[in-house]
């Protein structure tokens, strides 16, 4: 199984981006897949999680401005964040959750800056 995460980028504050996860391999036994972010300095942390049926779940800081969606047919979650701001920089990790392993995409840098 592989994770692949594409879409990072510079951003001004104010601005929107999207990034994305390709997840290729056995999938068939993800029950969630969601990114977390590494800030500068600090551990990561969730940002939003989305089931197969598709429940979501985001942090206090994501859930007014992101919006997790999920592609079952192209095996693809999706991030659309808006009106970022610095503190959104970090890098961005695509996650999935089997029921017995979880796996990691590279990270996508997200830099939010004017």
């Amino acid at each position: 199984v592989q994770l692949q995460a594409y879409g990072g980028g510079l951003v001004q504050p104010g601005g929107s981006l999207r990034v994305s996860c390709v997840a290729s391999g056995d999938i068939s036994s993800f029950n969630v897949m969601g990114w977390y972010r590494q800030a500068p300095g600090k551990e990561r942390g969730l940002v939003a999680l989305i089931t197969r049926a598709g429940r979501t779940k985001y942090s206090d800081s994501a859930k007014d401005h992101f919006t997790i969606s999920r592609d079952g047919a192209r095996n693809t979650v999706t991030l659309q964040m808006s009106n970022l701001q610095p503190e959104d920089t970090a890098v961005y990790y695509c996650y999935a959750e089997a029921p017995s392993n979880v796996y990691w995409g590279q990270g996508t840098l997200v830099t939010v800056s004017s």
